[in-house]
Order: structure tokens, then sequence, then C-alpha cells
């Protein structure tokens, strides 16, 4: 998720832009990578007193001159965070392709050890919360890839350069303001408080405002960590943000389903709900033999039709968390993946390019054959896939636009 899709509606909690959205490797579904070098503080005179003009403001909201002395003594200015800002690339990707990202083999394994690994903690999170440990799970393999994608900004450096660069400077002063709170609480220190380059934080990815909204200290030990290696407070205070936010436990957050020939599109769409009586009247079936829940249908294929998924009110609350439709999938689908569950089942169909995943795969390989590296052949066309596709338009003479196409592949094969 990148910060301006829902920071500024919904006062968001976390960046996405860690694993699913901008950590991509290869074609695009192969999602983990070493983390990047910390950024560079470079002198600004304009940075600085913005700074000075700023800490006047602080103070009038209670924050304590011994809390800005000690937060800005290390911080300082970071173009690339204002490049980052200012360069967002919105990646329009189908929910095939993001759930190939968000439930790549290599996540869902690493998921199912964390899972294990951290069974009888998500076990007291859930006894307290009420929130399901596989959730909350997967909202941590969403957000970080499970811990090993945390960012390594300085927070209070990144947010007051975004604050004194102005393109939204309201928003970003009052995450500057609410990460000073959290020091002045004495939650972390202003050398270990890191992100990502918009201020986002550890295993979960809380901004600050959401940090001071719903954070909690699981282990008892006076602070609300959730930056440290230990992902035990972050976790809890997921599941603080899902319950609060209106999570119905043993209700699964959806399920794919399998709806009869001749089936009604008119009934398509999340606000259609219906009860599972009435949906198991029509003919609507679970794709893997579960119960059906009440709620509603909608098509996720390419361009529409198979497959279906039948979408309950805990999908509204994952919503809550990120305000992107395949993002509350990718969670849900990570969750059932994490007990063992299988795949979507229902082929997507061919994408606007009139590509199956199949022929996606099929590029990718023919590239990486005549030396042109995509990275993997996992079917997602990332930005390694294009650069690939431009290098070898570029090598036989063809225009190169880094799009994929069947004629493409033809000529590759």
């Amino acid at each position: 998720m990148l910060i301006t899709r829902r920071t500024m509606a919904l006062g968001a909690l976390s960046v996405l832009g860690a694993c699913v959205s901008a950590g991509d490797r290869s074609g695009g579904g192969g999602v983990y990578r070493a983390p990047d070098p910390a950024p560079r503080i470079v002198p600004d005179a304009g940075w600085d007193a913005w700074v000075e003009g700023f800490k006047g403001r602080a103070a009038g909201r209670g924050i304590s001159q011994g809390t800005l002395d000690a937060a800005f003594r290390e911080a300082g200015f970071i173009p690339e965070v204002i490049e980052k800002d200012r360069n967002q690339t919105e990646f329009t990707r189908t929910l095939e392709d993001y759930l190939n990202i968000a439930a790549s083999d290599e996540r869902v394994s690493l998921g199912r050890q964390r899972y294990a690994q951290y069974g009888s903690t998500l076990a007291a999170i859930e006894s307290r919360y009420g929130v399901e440990g596989n959730v909350v799970a997967a909202v941590w393999g969403l957000e970080s890839f499970f811990g090993t994608r945390r960012g390594n900004v300085p927070v209070i450096s990144a947010l007051s350069t975004l604050a004194y660069e102005g393109r939204r400077a309201e928003f970003f002063e009052s995450q500057l303001v609410a990460a000073l709170k959290i020091l002045q609480a004495g939650d972390i220190s202003p050398g270990a408080m890191t992100g990502s380059w918009a201020g986002a934080m550890g295993h979960t990815q809380f901004i600050p405002t959401s940090y001071l909204a719903f954070a909690v200290d699981f282990t008892g030990d006076g602070r609300r960590d959730i930056w440290s290696e230990d992902p035990t407070d972050a976790l809890a205070s997921t599941a603080a943000y899902l319950a609060k936010s209106g999570w119905t436990r043993g209700l699964p957050w959806g399920m794919e389903v399998v709806v009869p020939a001749g089936f009604n599109a008119g009934l398509l769409g999340r606000g259609k709900g219906r009860s599972a009586a009435e949906w198991q009247g029509s003919g609507v079936r679970s794709a893997d033999g579960r119960a059906l829940a009440g709620g509603s249908i909608i098509a996720g294929g390419n361009g529409g039709g198979a497959p279906y998924f039948l979408l309950t009110q805990n999908f509204a609350t994952i919503l809550r968390y990120n305000n992107a439709q395949n993002y509350a999938i990718g969670v849900g689908h990570l969750s059932d993946r994490l007990l063992g569950r299988g795949a979507v089942q229902a082929a997507f169909g061919p994408d606007a390019t009139g590509m199956t995943q199949g022929d996606r795969q099929a590029l990718q390989r023919a590239l990486s054959a005549a030396g042109f590296d995509t990275g993997g052949t996992d079917g997602v066309m990332g930005a390694k896939t294009r650069a690939a596709i431009s290098a070898y338009q570029a090598s036989v003479g063809l225009p190169v636009t880094g799009e994929p196409s069947l004629e493409l592949l033809r000529r590759l094969r």
C-alpha cells in the first residue's frame, strides 16, 4: 500500500511498500530482497529553519524541550525521501498477480514457519483480542514479509523532511508530532525509531498516529515495542486494531466459491450481500467444501468471471486496515494458506493482453534463455520482467515498450 491511498482519507496504519507494492525482486512475484542501504542525511539550511519553527509549534502541543532536543540531535534532511514521495509508481495489478505475490511459495513457506514459531504467542493474542492468529500473521506477512523488511529510515528525519517539503505538510507534521509523543512516552529511543521512507514502523507498519491509537504493551515490559526482533507487541497491536474495527471471531474473512451455470451476474458485487442459506439455495458452494457464510460475492477473474469470492463482514474489517480490495483478499487468502489450505482453484483466464499466466511464464523463460534476466518465472510482469522486455526489444530493433504480448512470445519461441 502506498501511503497516498489510505493515510489521507482514513488515518492509515500501514504502507505496504516493504513487500507487495515495492519490494519485487523478480518478474513480480518473488518479493523478498535484501534491505536497502540506510538513506543519507545531507545539510539543508531550509530544513534547519523549518525545524526551528516547528519546535515552537510542537511545544505548544505538549512536546517537551528535552524530547525535541533528543529527537533532532541526529536528525536531518533526507533527499531520497522526497524522491520516493514524488515518484511513487501506482502499480495496477490484477488480483491474479497480487495473489501470486501475496501468497508466493516463498512467503507461504516462511509464513508457516513463523506461524508455528509464534503459535503460542498468537494463541494468547487471539484469546485476549478475539482475532485469529493466522489472520494476524497474514497481515504481518504482507506488511513486512514476517519482519524481514521493517524499514531502516530514521522516522524523525523522514517525517520532518516530508513536512518541510510541503506537498502534504499538514499530514506529515501531524505524524511527526505523534512520533515525538511516542518518544516522549519512552516506548523507543530516537536512534531506534526507524521505518519506511513515509514513517510507517515495525513489523506491521504502523504510522505514528495509528500507533498512538492502537499499539499495546502485550509483553508487559512497560513499552509498546513494535520495532524489536520480538514481534509480540506488533502482532498484538494489529489484533487490537482489527478488534476495535469490528472483527468477529469465528467468522471467515471470505472464501472462494463456485457459482452454478447461468448464475445471475446482477447478484455480484460488494454491498449485495445475502445469507448463507440464500446463497446455498442459489446453487453456490464453497470451492473447498467448507460451509458457506453470509456476505457478498465478487468476480475476481481477469476481465470478470471465475474465480469468485464470497466476502464477509470480516473482509470489511480488513479494509479498515488497508482500504484496497486486493490487499484484503491477499490477507485473507494468505491467512488460509498459513493453515495449510490450498491455492485458488479456478483459473483466472487471460489478462488484458490476452495472455494467461502460463503464457507470461513462458515469456519469462524465453527471455531468460535469450540472455535477458527476468529474475524469476512467476508470471507476474513486474519491473524486472518489463526491463528485460525493453532490453530485448532494443536488441532486435523493435519499438521499446516494455509491454508483454503474445506476438512477443511467438517471436521468442
